[in-house]
This record gives structure tokens, sequence and C-alpha cells, in this order.
């Protein structure tokens, strides 16, 4: 009995030890908080197919630029914006032959579901004000947050800047921006097309001209400190069962896919 007790222990041990390497490594993606619900459906469909696990930690893109310059352990870093990941291209913080643009977006104009507004025709000098009443135009934070400034871009562009800036209510992302619509705290609000989709509470009532402000693009690249399996990560968001999911959340997908 002893004997066997032993060759049961030693049959365990050996089989914890025998389990692929790849089962136990774990990825960490900072990525826009906009890609949040498409993101994490790929990064389950990824884990599915290698065995690696992924974390991913979602927060407006300005942030965790920031984080990883302060030393933030990530292997993969997605923007909503070309900027902030030029600027840890800057710091010397990405493999700069990793990069890629993933994703396009386009931004939106939404209201509660239950408001009385209907559909708002998006032209040089539109009332946004009145559209606002005696409420607040939810947007993110127009300085550092992408969202933000693509929303800036697009009112400057549109010559309703000055009537917008005093009634912003900022949000710290794009997602919280939704939020405070969703709850009905701001009668209005600007975000990404993707993100009203994933929201049963808003309704689009107007689009943004493709004009009026510079493309969306997502880049997505490995940093400097990733593992080695972040090049496998990045492989699968180009994958067709990455594009088919992007592209279900209403993403458009930039680049052609290079596998299954």
């Amino acid at each position: 009995m002893l004997n066997l007790c032993f060759a049961v222990i030693v049959s365990l041990v050996s089989a914890t030890f025998s389990i692929p390497a790849a089962a136990q490594e774990r990825l960490t993606v900072f990525a826009a908080a906009s890609l949040r619900n498409a993101l994490d459906k790929v990064n389950s469909a990824f884990t599915d197919a290698s065995g690696i696990s992924v974390t991913a930690s979602y927060e407006a893109s300005s942030a965790l630029a920031r984080q990883i310059v302060q030393g933030a352990p990530a292997d993969v870093f997605i923007s909503a914006d070309l900027q902030w990941m030029d600027y840890l291209a800057a710091h010397r913080l990405i493999r700069a032959d990793s990069r890629f643009d993933l994703l396009g977006n386009r931004l939106v104009l939404i209201a509660p579901k239950d408001s009385h507004l209907g559909k708002v025709d998006i032209t040089q000098g539109f009332d946004i004000a009145k559209l606002a009443g005696q409420g607040r135009i939810a947007v993110a934070d127009v300085k550092a947050v992408p969202a933000g400034r693509y929303a800036k871009a697009a009112l400057e562009t549109l010559g309703v800047w000055p009537a917008a800036e005093t009634r912003l209510a900022q949000a710290e992302n794009v997602r919280s921006t939704l939020a405070f619509v969703a709850r009905g705290e701001a009668p209005i609000g600007i975000v990404y097309a993707t993100d009203a989709m994933v929201e049963p509470k808003v309704k689009i009532i107007g689009i943004f001209p493709d004009d009026t402000y510079p493309p969306v693009v997502y880049p997505a690249a490995a940093t400097i400190a990733g593992k080695p399996t972040a090049l496998r990560y990045l492989r699968f968001l180009r994958s067709r069962t990455a594009k088919a999911v992007f592209e279900e959340y209403g993403f458009s997908v930039l680049v052609q896919p290079t596998s299954p």
C-alpha cells in the first residue's frame, strides 16, 4: 500500500511539471478603454488557440502610456491614437518592428435611449449648445484622451467649439463618457461608434463627418520589456478570427489578415 501511495504522488508531481510552459504563461495587454468588449472576446479566442492567458488593462491611452513610462509591466500596448504610441516610441519603450495600425473608428453624438432628441444633421455651425439644453456635453478629457481630442478637433472644424467649451463634462476615458449619458447625467455626449453599439441605454443621434477630425487609428505594438510571446499575440490580432470579432463590434480593420 505504501508503495502504491508513493507511486500516485510521483505520478501527480510528474504531471504537474509536464504541463506545457505556454499553458502557464500570461501576457499583460494595456489597451484603450474603447476596446474592452471586442478585445475581451479576441483575447479569449487567443487563449483557446494558444494556451496563453491574457490579462487586459483598459483605460485612456494617455493614462496607460504614462504608466508604461513609469515602469508598469505591459507586454503589449494598443492605443486609440498615434500620438500616445509615438510618445512611447520617443521613450524607446516599444519594439518599432512590431508596430502596426490595427483598427479604425468613427465619432458619434449620443443621447440617452429615452431622450426626446431625434436625428441630428451635424454640419457647419450646428447648434450643439441648444441640443444640450440646460445640461452638459459629455466628452473625454480634451487635452489628453484620444476620444476627447478627436471631439475637440471636430467641434473646432465645425465652428462650434466656443459654444461647446464652457458646457463640457469631461471624463477620464471614453467609457466614462458613455456612462454619463447612459445614466442620464448628460443629455448628449461624444464617443466612438463602437462604444454606442455596446451600450443599450444610449442611442446615436448624429455622426460626425470624417473630414472634421483626424482619422481614428488604433496602433498596436510590443513593449521593449514584453515577453517573446507578445509577438505571437500581435500576429493573432492580424488573424481572420480577430478581424471577424473586431468587425462584429463595429471597428474597421486596417490590416489584411495573415492567418486563420
